[in-house]
């Protein structure tokens, strides 16, 4: 047998989330795996002597195809019975060395724009794909727990970071696009009134001399986030989210 060249007791798992100007999303892989359908988050062991970030990207990049992308470490998670379905088992033994091995994860996220990013599948994903977060999906291990930690953390950070959601706008935008977003990060609808008077507070918010063209509603005028005034008011505490 030849060497076993990864960590059998640490791995790393991503939690990608992705707006398609609509809802938000979370990647998935399908595990190649007889007699069932066992959707996960990509992850896999940590190899001897890997950095954990150099390891979260070269795992996804191996899955999906996907690269380039700002991954941020979360959480660590390591209950000792993180693979006790016994569908995990069977597949966990058809695939490593040392099946028995307990695993610890340190899980990894980001938020990205949809479109930004091709991706394939590959190793021992079967397909990839983009699932709309407001539907639940049985996953496999904890990837259920680690998902929903992955994206209420991230969320308190939006509200704390206000550019994170402004990354996933176009350069110009109208207040129904940037409504849209803010209603799917928070999920739920918000009053169009109050959320309007609320951002409009905002300086880096700043409206353009341009308006939409070739739409069958009233024009809506377009607005630019300042990267600059956003960060005068950072420092001064002086900006919010919700």
């Amino acid at each position: 047998m030849s060497e076993f060249h990864y960590n059998p007791h640490i791995s790393v798992d991503c939690v990608i989330f992705g707006f398609d100007d609509e809802k938000i999303n979370i990647l998935l892989i399908k595990r190649k795996q007889e007699r069932e359908n066992v959707y996960a988050l990509p992850g896999d062991l940590v190899q001897k002597g890997e950095d954990l970030d150099v390891a979260a990207a070269r795992v996804l990049y191996e899955l999906t195809g996907m690269e380039n992308l700002y991954l941020e470490q979360f959480k660590t998670f390591g209950s000792p019975d993180r693979t006790s379905d016994p569908v995990d088992v069977e597949w966990i033994k058809s695939i490593r060395e040392h099946p028995e091995a307990r695993v610890i994860t340190v899980a990894y996220n980001s938020l990205v724009k949809t479109e930004d990013f091709d991706y394939r599948p590959s190793s021992f994903a079967e397909e990839v794909l983009w699932h709309p977060i407001e539907k639940p999906q049985k996953l496999g291990f904890d990837h259920n727990e680690i998902a929903n930690t992955g994206w209420a953390m991230l969320r308190e950070k939006i509200k704390r970071e206000p550019i994170i959601a402004f990354s996933l706008l176009p350069e110009k935008f109208t207040l129904r696009q940037l409504q849209t977003l803010y209603e799917a990060i928070v999920g739920q609808e918000l009053d169009k009134r109050n959320f309007r008077k609320r951002m409009l507070r905002n300086r880096f918010l700043v409206p353009m001399n341009e308006k939409e063209t070739g739409v069958s509603h009233k024009p809506a005028q377009y607005y630019r986030f300042d990267d600059e005034i956003y960060k005068e008011e950072f420092a001064k505490d002086q900006w919010f989210l919700f």
